[in-house]
């Protein structure tokens, strides 16, 4: 598929891809729901308000602060829309090509704008589904020859986490405090995190609700995913360490998660399915799937660039595809209780590792917990991340000359709040 726009080589928003997102041209105008092509946003509200992409009469979906009534259509309309988008952006199709003034309004330079959270989330879900990193975190922290807890191979093991938290791309994440054990301490200290990290994962975006007391059946799962983000679930380790036991991670992950702003649909991420790694032993039959082209081949990277340097380092390199978990199990085994999900619902897939050392998704298991530090390319060394370092994470998925990706969720590392010498405020 060929458009009228060009697109730089390699872009991550191709005609095949269509991401939505949500922007203003100043962080207090009005909000539009868009989508990317190349460097451009297209205003859905625009092309809505001069009679394209209808959906009900009199009623308007894209003039909107969020995508949730947009996503509340259903599939169909998804569809129905994403097929309209590519027919006006076509090379061959002269509606919108030729219509200069229209044009003018509709693209609008990402450059230009300011992006927000996409969706409202009510709920979010952090999962903990990668063999490879819940084996290194166990190997670490526990006997390596029992790195997996017996409950690891047989559900998707997750946490609900903070959903007020959730912070669009770019955003600042100020360094928390807490509670600290030190080896050498009998008591706890009150300190800055001296351990903060990266998580490197994605997440998908609920797209259709579901019963409070009714389960979603893992064949039906997928029909609730409208779509994909880039999701880095920071984490301050030396907080988990102390506070983790017995209810789980608290305040050493509610501080900030940061997604992109980019939702890519799970239709643009069709042509990519591949499978999930052989599930040993067998899941029970309620976590089952019946296709077996239950994943997706997104290669994604880390890149950290520290305050003082004008370019960044590749860290890490992964792959989606060596999630052992399915995004259909995790939602399958999140409501087989009877929990009801809502649109916007946010589902992180936890941190994302390869078998390879350089594919780890976290500073924790690159650094092996800071026993073997990294060293960038100015010389600097890092165990953790330093006030000022800013992590971005990157995907795309590429075949057949096909490019669909993600763009980036990127963050800023700011210096902790200010307490006075008795830790208040």
């Amino acid at each position: 598929m060929e458009t009228y726009i060009t697109i730089p080589q390699n872009s991550d928003f191709s005609l095949h891809n269509l991401p939505y997102g949500v922007f203003s041209h100043f962080y207090d105008s009005e909000r539009h729901i868009g989508v990317a092509l190349g460097d451009y946003v297209i205003d859905l509200a625009i092309l809505e308000q001069n009679g394209f992409l209808q959906i009900e009469p009199d009623e308007t979906f894209f003039n909107q602060p969020t995508l949730n009534k947009f996503i509340g259509t259903g599939k169909s309309f998804w569809s129905k829309i994403r097929k309209e988008l590519q027919s006006l952006l076509k090379k061959q199709n002269p509606i919108l090509r030729d219509n200069l003034e229209l044009r003018e309004k509709v693209f609008i330079k990402q450059s230009d704008v300011i992006m927000h959270l996409p969706v409202s989330i009510s709920g979010y879900t952090d999962f903990y589904s990668s063999k490879e990193h819940a084996t290194n975190v166990g190997c670490m922290f526990r006997d390596p020859k029992n790195a997996l807890l017996p409950n690891w191979s047989e559900l998707p093991v997750g946490y609900n986490g903070r959903a007020s938290s959730v912070v669009i791309s770019g955003t600042d994440v100020v360094r928390p405090s807490g509670q600290i054990k030190l080896p050498d301490s009998e008591r706890p200290i009150f300190s800055a995190s001296r351990k903060l990290d990266f998580e490197l994962e994605t997440g998908f975006i609920i797209g259709k609700p579901s019963n409070l007391g009714e389960p979603v059946s893992v064949e039906r799962a997928w029909n609730h995913i409208f779509g994909v983000v880039l999701f880095n679930d920071w984490s301050a380790r030396d907080i988990q360490q102390w506070e983790y036991v017995p209810l789980g991670p608290f305040n050493s992950k509610t501080f900030a998660s940061s997604i992109s702003p980019w939702i890519v649909t799970l239709e643009a991420l069709e042509p990519f399915r591949t499978q999930c790694p052989i599930q040993e032993p067998k899941p029970l039959s309620y976590l089952v799937e019946d296709n077996i082209h239950n994943s997706f081949d997104i290669h994604l990277s880390v890149e950290l660039k520290t305050e003082d340097s004008d370019t960044a380092d590749v860290i890490s390199k992964t792959n989606f595809k060596y999630m052992y978990w399915s995004m259909a199990q995790q939602l399958a085994h999140h409501t087989i209780s009877g929990c009801n999900v809502q649109i916007g619902d946010l589902m992180g897939s936890g941190t994302i590792s390869g078998s390879e050392p350089n594919s780890y998704g976290s500073l924790l298991e690159l650094t092996w917990n800071t026993t073997k530090p990294i060293t960038l390319s100015n010389g600097q060394q890092r165990s953790f991340l330093n006030d000022g370092d800013t992590i971005i994470i990157k995907g795309y998925c590429e075949k057949e000359g096909i490019r669909v990706g993600f763009g980036e969720v990127s963050g800023k590392i700011t210096s902790a709040f200010q307490f006075n010498s008795e830790h208040k405020y």
